[in-house]
C-alpha cells in the first residue's frame, strides 16, 4: 500500500455525527485546525499493556510436560519454518495511522480500533516525502530501538520516551514519543470512519500551497509480542499472498 500525491481529496461524512475535512486557516501554517467535540473513547486496557507475566506462567507450564519424540516425522515447510501468513495471524490485529505534512516529520498513530483514543503516538525521524519514496520502493521496515534501563528504573515498552530509529537498515535518527495532541485527536476523529485506506486531508492551498495537505495512511496492523522488551507490528496488505510492505519493529536491547 503507497501513499499518492494526488489531488486532494475528501472524507464524506456518512452521519450527522462524523466531522468535515481539515481546512486550515490562513492564520496558521502547517495546522491542524481543532475538530470539537472529539467522540474518539478510552480504548480496552488489554491493548497497551505488556504481558509477561501471562508469558513466564505459559512457559513454566510447558516446561513442566515431558519430551516426547515422536516417530513419524511432518514434512517440512517450504520456508524451513512457520509461513508469514501463519505467523501474521497469529496476532492482536490494530489500527496504524501514518500521517505528516509533504515536507514535516511523519507520526505514527496506534489504535485498538478507529473509534479509541490513540494508546501510542510516535513522532518519527523520517519526513513524509521521504517515507512516501521508501514505500513505492516496495517492502519497508522500521525499527524503533532503546537501551534497557536499571530494574529500578524500567518502564513499559510503550512508555519508552526515545527511541533510535532505522529505515530499512539506515540510521535517520530519533524517534519521540509524545502524548497525542488535539492536532493528532483532530486527525484520527476526521478518518474515524476511515478502516483502511491512503490520501491527503487538504489545507488551504491559496495561501500554504501543497504542502498545507496533510498525507495520511491508515491499514490495519497484526502485532505480535514477542516479549516485554520487543513488540512487532506487521501492517496486513489487501493483497494476503503478497505479504506486508510495512513492518515496525520495536526493540529494547
Amino acid at each position: 500500500m503507497v501513499m499518492e500525491e494526488s489531488s486532494p481529496s475528501t472524507i464524506e461524512p456518512q452521519s450527522p455525527t462524523e466531522t468535515t475535512p481539515l481546512t486550515s486557516p490562513k492564520s496558521q501554517s502547517n495546522s491542524v485546525p481543532r475538530v470539537q467535540p472529539i467522540s474518539l473513547v478510552q480504548p480496552s486496557q488489554k491493548n497497551n499493556k505488556d504481558r509477561p507475566k501471562v508469558v513466564r506462567a505459559f512457559r513454566s507450564v510447558i516446561r513442566a510436560f515431558p519430551i516426547i519424540n515422536p516417530r513419524c516425522k511432518f514434512p517440512a515447510c517450504p520456508n524451513g519454518g512457520v509461513s508469514a501468513e501463519s505467523k501474521i495471524n497469529s496476532g492482536t490485529r490494530v489500527t496504524g495511522t501514518l500521517f505528516g505534512f509533504h515536507k514535516g516529520k511523519v507520526s505514527l498513530s496506534l489504535q485498538e480500533n478507529p473509534k479509541c483514543l490513540p494508546w501510542l503516538v510516535v513522532e518519527l525521524a523520517l519526513q513524509t516525502n521521504v517515507l512516501q519514496k521508501e514505500l513505492s520502493g516496495g517492502m519497508v521496515r522500521i525499527v524503533l530501538e532503546c537501551e534497557k534501563k536499571a530494574e529500578k528504573e524500567k518502564v513499559t515498552l510503550f512508555e519508552e520516551p526515545l527511541w533510535t530509529m532505522y529505515c530499512n537498515g539506515k540510521k535517520t535518527g530519533y524517534g519521540v514519543k509524545r502524548e497525542a495532541t488535539e492536532d493528532d485527536l483532530s486527525v484520527m476523529e476526521v478518518l474515524k470512519a476511515v478502516s483502511m485506506g491512503a490520501g491527503v486531508l487538504p489545507g488551504n492551498p491559496e495561501s500554504e500551497g501543497p504542502e498545507g495537505e496533510l498525507v495520511y495512511m491508515r491499514a490495519f496492523f497484526e502485532r505480535i509480542i514477542g516479549s516485554k522488551d520487543s513488540q512487532t507490528f506487521y501492517m496486513v496488505s489487501p493483497d494476503v499472498k503478497s505479504g506486508p510492505e510495512l513492518s515496525i519493529f520495536l526493540v529494547r536491547i
